[in-house]
Parts: structure tokens; sequence; C-alpha cells
């Protein structure tokens, strides 16, 4: 949890690097808060994808994407890489691939690497 807190801490810092366990924490936590404000819209409503679910995806879909090119300066890449997944099939797989992908060590041109530091709240 204290990763995904720590994304939103970072809401719109699309500078420095992103460990592998912030990022797939944040989106662990996206998915099960998905789920939940799914089952609230559902039980309100009676259908999915009510306001609760659609409020949660905006409020989340900054802290979302900066955090996914945090992760993508920590393989080395732009993040303009981001706009891969827009290629079907292929785009989406290869930025899982780059996603799942063990961090550069050390510093690169994106910061520092952030294994070698605390979390900083």
């Amino acid at each position: 949890m204290e990763y995904f807190i720590l994304a939103l801490k970072k809401y719109a810092v699309f500078s420095g690097r992103a460990r592998r366990k912030e990022y797939w924490m944040f989106v662990l936590f996206n998915f099960l808060f998905s789920i939940v404000a799914a089952v609230a819209d559902y039980a309100l409503t009676g259908d999915n994808g009510g306001a609760i679910s659609g409020l949660l995806a905006i409020a989340l879909f900054i802290p979302g994407l900066a955090v996914g090119v945090r992760r993508l300066h920590d393989v080395g890449k732009s993040g303009w890489f981001t706009l891969i997944v827009f290629i079907p099939l292929v785009g989406a797989i290869w930025l899982l691939v780059l996603a799942c992908t063990e961090g550069t060590p050390g510093e690169n041109q994106y910061g520092e690497d952030p294994k070698g530091r605390a979390l900083a709240f």
C-alpha cells in the first residue's frame, strides 16, 4: 500500500524513475479499488460503469500515467514509449515486457537508481 500512496504523492511527477515494485503495486491496488468501485456502482444503481468507477478512473489516470512513464525511465526508455500501446497487439506486449524488465543498475539519464534509496514519503 505504501507504494500506491507514494505514486499518489507523486501525482503528476513524470521525471525520475520508478522501480518494478512501485509500478506493480500501483497497478495491483488500482485494480482492487476498481473492483470495489464496480461492486459499489452495481449495488447502488444495478449497473456497471457508474459514477464511482468513472470518478476513480479519472482520479487515477494521471498518477497511473506518471508511474508508467517513471517505470519506462527506469529501463532507460523515454516516456513517449507509452504510446507504443497503440500498435495493435504487439505494442501492449512490448510495453508489458518493458514494465517487467529490471531497471538499469546505477544512475542513468533519468536519475539515480530507485533501488539504491529508501522510500521517500
